[in-house]
C-alpha cells in the first residue's frame, strides 16, 4: 500500500498552509485604508499567483524533497543552497508558533481566563499532538488535512457570502492619517499587510517525494490552491468591510465574531471560536509537515546532517519533525504573552520577510535556468518569473531596514551548521 498522496491532499496542504491565524484579523488591520485594502488584496493576489507559477513550473522541472533549496541549487550551487533551505527550515518553525498561540488562544471563550501558564501547557500539548500525527506519516497527516481545510472553506465563504447582502459602499472609510499618504505608500504598506495571508503557497513542494506523480501534480496543486485562497481573501474582506463601519472595524479584535453577532446575533460566537481554532490546527499540521520535509530533502542532498534523513517505519522524516518541534518549543516560552494579538504580530512581522527572501532567490533561480540554461519555455514564464522578482523587490524594499537586518540573523544562525557539514565533506 502506498504511503503517497494525491491532488486533494497537496491541494489541502497548500490551502492550509496559507488559511491560518491571519483569516480573522485582517479585516480590523485593513480598516484605516477603507478601499485600498481590497485593492491591497488585489496586489497581493496576483504576486503569490505570480509565484506560483514559478514554483509550479520548478516543481514540475525538479520533483524532488525540499523544495526551494533544491531549484537555488540547480541554479546557483550548494552553499546559497543549504542558507536558502536552513532559512526556510528555521522561519517555519516561526510561523508555526504563530499559528500554535492563534489554535489555543481562539479557545479563550471556553477556557476562561487562565494563568499564561495554562495556555502555554495547551499549546506545548498541541505541538506535540500534531508531531505524533505526522510521524504516523504524510499519507495519515495529509488526510487530516483534507478534512481540515473542507471545514475552514465553509466559514470563510458562507459567512462574508451572507453579509454581502448588507454591503455598504460607505463602510469603506480611509482613516485621516492614512489619507496624508501618498497612493504609492498606502499600497506599499497594505501589500505588506496582506502578503501574510499567502505564505506558505509553496509549501507542497517540500514533500515531493512523497506525492503521486509530483510533477504534475504539485503544480496543479499550488496554483489551483493559490488561486482559491485568493478569492476567498478578497470575497471575505469585501463581505465583512462591507457590513462594519471602517471605525468601528479597526477597534474589533475578532471581526468575524462581529459579524455573526450582528447577523445571527445570540451565542454564535463561540462557533467562530472554535472554527478559528479549527483553520489554525489545519494550518499547524501542513506546516509541521512541510518543516521536516525540508529537513529530510536538505539531508538527502549532504547539505544537512545524514540523520535528518532517517525515516521512521512510517517513512516520517524523524529526526527532522522531532528536532522542529523542540525549536518550537523555546519560541513558545519566549513569545508568551497575556495580548493573543500582540503576541501573534512580534513573531509574524520578521516572519514574512525571511519568506520574501526565499520567494525572491527562487524566482531569480527559476530565471537563470530559463534563460542561461536555455530551458525550454514560453514566454509567459519570463512574465510570471520577472512579475514574481519586482513584486518581492517591491515588498522588501517598503520594509524598515531594522526589520531586514534582524530577518537576516535566521540565515547567519545556519553558518555552524555550514561549516561543520564542509568539514564532513
Amino acid at each position: 500500500m502506498s504511503n503517497k498522496i494525491g491532488f486533494w491532499s497537496v491541494f489541502a496542504l497548500v490551502t492550509g498552509s496559507q488559511i491560518g491565524t491571519g483569516a480573522f484579523f485582517f479585516p480590523a488591520n485593513l480598516a484605516p485604508y477603507g478601499v485600498y485594502g481590497i485593492i491591497g488584496w488585489i496586489i497581493s493576489s496576483g504576486g503569490a499567483i505570480a509565484l506560483s507559477l514559478v514554483f509550479a513550473s520548478l516543481c514540475s522541472r525538479f520533483p524532488q524533497t525540499g523544495g526551494p533549496h533544491v531549484y537555488v541549487q540547480k541554479a546557483f550551487g550548494p552553499s546559497l543552497a543549504f542558507f536558502t533551505g536552513w532559512t526556510y527550515w528555521v522561519i517555519s518553525w516561526v510561523s508555526t508558533t504563530a499559528v500554535i498561540v492563534g489554535a489555543i488562544g481562539y479557545l479563550s471563550p471556553f477556557i476562561g481566563k487562565q494563568p499564561n501558564i495554562v495556555y502555554l501547557s495547551l499549546e506545548i500539548l498541541l505541538l506535540f499532538g500534531i508531531a505524533i500525527l505526522n510521524l504516523k506519516g504524510v499519507k495519515a497527516a495529509g488526510r487530516v488535512e483534507f478534512l481540515l481545510t473542507i471545514l475552514k472553506f465553509v466559514p470563510l465563504i458562507f459567512i462574508p457570502a451572507i453579509a454581502l447582502f448588507y454591503f455598504d459602499s460607505n463602510n469603506f472609510i480611509v482613516d485621516n492619517e492614512v489619507s496624508k499618504l501618498t497612493i504609492s505608500k498606502i499600497l506599499g504598506q497594505v501589500t505588506l499587510l496582506t502578503l501574510w495571508g499567502f505564505i506558505g503557497l509553496e509549501s507542497a513542494t517540500a514533500p515531493a517525494g512523497s506525492v503521486e506523480n509530483p510533477s504534475k501534480t504539485i503544480p496543479k496543486a499550488i496554483v489551483f490552491g493559490t488561486i482559491c485562497v485568493a478569492f476567498i481573501y478578497i470575497i471575505s474582506n469585501i463581505g465583512v468591510m462591507g457590513l462594519i463601519s471602517g471605525n468601528e472595524l479597526v477597534k474589533s479584535n475578532a471581526p468575524y465574531v462581529d459579524v455573526v453577532q450582528l447577523i445571527f446575533g445570540g451565542q454564535w460566537h463561540l462557533a467562530i471560536s472554535l472554527i478559528s481554532s479549527i483553520i489554525c490546527i489545519g494550518t499547524l499540521n501542513a506546516w509541521v509537515l512541510t518543516s521536516g520535509q525540508i529537513a529530510l530533502g536538505l539531508a538527502e542532498d549532504k547539505l544537512m546532517p545524514s540523520f535528518f534523513a532517517k525515516k521512521n517505519k512510517n517513512s516520517a522524516p524523524l529526526y527532522g519533525l522531532i528536532i522542529s518541534c523542540l525549536g518550537i518549543l523555546p519560541l513558545l516560552i519566549l513569545t508568551s504573552s497575556d495580548n493573543l494579538s500582540k503576541q501573534i504580530t512580534s513573531i509574524i512581522e520578521i516572519s514574512v520577510i525571511s519568506f520574501l527572501f526565499v520567494y525572491l532567490i527562487c524566482s531569480f533561480a527559476f530565471l537563470k535556468l530559463l534563460i542561461i540554461e536555455n530551458i525550454k519555455a514560453n514566454y509567459y514564464h519570463l512574465i510570471f518569473g520577472f512579475i514574481a522578482i519586482i513584486f518581492c523587490s517591491f515588498v522588501i524594499y517598503e520594509t524598515p531596514f531594522s526589520t531586514l537586518c534582524i530577518a537576516s540573523l535566521f540565515t547567519i544562525s545556519g553558518i555552524p551548521v555550514y561549516l561543520f557539514q564542509q568539514k564532513k565533506l
